[in-house]
Parts: structure tokens; C-alpha cells; sequence
């Protein structure tokens, strides 16, 4: 007879905006058998139907909390996701590659990790799962591996918790090295609904994407690599594939 553990989960907190990355990086956390507190941003960003997103994605998956913390990046602007500035639109990988876009964020990253190291001091937590990508991204600085491990250090020289001994905190960044088509499939054998996912820097009104931002560009790609349709509803444009 099959005897059922009665040990409790480990608690997490995992960044959740709501897009394809996340989400994966969500489930991925829960399959590996954490208890997933989810944490999203209301940060003024344009893209902020991506938060309806979090919200669905965060019940498909039966996360024990989400949570949505309140900050409103736009008071310092510099991008073009929080400030007067166009998205770029239309461009190819090539262009992608050349330099940093306008849709980086200041200091994005470190702000959201900051509020997922409070958290996960609240409920003594020393895992904090994170999204980011060094492959297929559009080039940010804070979403490269020695970033995530420099934050880690630092993270366990700021809290009382850490001081004390209390906890030692592990940054997970399980898609660090996994191509847009390779996290799709990922995802894909963990059961995740895409359908429910935005990844879009300038959705419509109703969330509709609009298929020519570097964000669709490289979701679409991730999933034409797999031989499938991305399952959200793009307009009739036709953008490097």
C-alpha cells in the first residue's frame, strides 16, 4: 500500500506577470513540488492586461496565493512600456540583437526580486523562482545569469532572517538556458494553457495582441519551432516568421 508523505510543501514565491515565461516557470515550481505563492506588479506598465493574466494563469494552476503589489514605475519613465514612447514594432532577430530596446525597464528585475526577498522573508521562504531568459530575450541586462547570482548574494547579506540563519535563499531561474521553443515545450508536458497567457508590450484594449512587438515576435517564433499555433488570437500580420 502506497503510504502518502505528510510532509508540508516548501513555500516559494514566483514571479508572475502573466506571460508565457512565467507561467512555465510557475508550473515548473509547482511539479517540483513547492507550495507557489505567486507575485505580480501593477507597475504602471502600458501591457497591464498581462495582470487579468497573471490572475487566470495563477487559478489554472491552483497557487496556495497571488499576490499583486502597487508601484508605480511611470514616476521615473525611460521606457517605452512606462513612459510616452513608442514599441518598437516589426523588427527581426538581427535588429533584436543590436543593443538594449527601449521596452527595458530600469532596474526592473531588481525591483521585482526585492519585493519577492521581503515576501519570502514573510513566510520563510528561501526560494524565489524567476522567469528570466538568457537566449531568446530582447537583451536586457537583468535577465542574465550573472545578475541572478550576484542578487542571490546579496539577498542573503540583507535580511534579519538571513543574518540570523534563518534562510538561506536560492534564486531559481530554470529557463535561463532554454530557447522560447524549448520553454513552450516545457510547458507544454507540464500542462500549462498558453490561451491564458499575454505576453504582448502593446495589447488592444481587450488584450488582443498585436503581433509585431519583439515580445510577439519571439513568442510566435517559439511556437512555429515546435510545429503548433499559438493559441491567443494575433490580427492578420505577417512579422519575420
Amino acid at each position: 500500500m502506497e503510504i502518502l508523505s505528510s510532509k508540508p510543501k516548501r513555500a516559494a514565491v514566483v514571479l508572475l506577470s502573466g506571460g508565457l515565461d512565467s507561467a512555465t516557470v510557475a508550473a515548473i515550481a509547482g511539479s517540483e513540488g513547492f507550495q507557489v505563492n505567486a507575485l505580480s506588479f501593477a507597475y504602471g506598465q502600458r501591457h497591464s492586461y498581462e495582470l487579468e493574466a497573471a490572475g487566470r494563469v495563477a487559478a489554472s494552476l491552483g497557487v496556495a496565493q497571488h499576490r499583486i503589489a502597487t508601484i508605480d514605475l511611470r514616476v521615473f519613465g525611460g521606457s517605452a512600456l512606462t513612459d510616452d514612447i513608442d514599441v518598437p514594432k516589426g523588427r527581426d532577430s538581427a535588429e533584436m540583437e543590436q543593443g538594449i530596446p527601449v521596452t527595458y525597464v530600469p532596474a526592473r528585475n531588481t525591483i521585482f526580486l526585492s519585493f519577492a526577498l521581503a515576501w519570502a522573508e514573510v513566510l520563510s521562504a528561501s526560494d524565489v523562482f524567476i522567469g528570466v531568459n538568457a537566449l531568446d530575450y530582447s537583451g536586457y541586462p537583468d535577465c542574465r545569469p550573472e545578475f541572478i547570482r550576484a542578487f542571490e548574494t546579496m539577498a542573503n547579506l540583507a535580511t534579519k532572517a538571513g543574518v540570523e540563519g534563518r534562510q538561506k535563499l536560492v534564486i531559481h531561474a530554470p529557463l535561463m538556458q532554454l530557447t522560447k521553443a524549448q520553454i513552450i515545450r516545457k510547458g507544454m508536458e507540464l500542462g500549462v494553457d498558453y490561451s491564458l497567457t499575454s505576453s504582448c508590450y502593446d495589447p488592444a484594449p481587450d488584450g488582443k495582441p498585436c503581433g509585431q512587438c519583439d515580445s510577439c515576435f519571439l513568442r510566435r517564433k517559439g511556437f512555429r519551432e515546435n510545429g503548433i499555433d499559438d493559441p491567443l488570437p494575433y490580427p492578420d500580420v505577417q512579422v519575420g516568421l
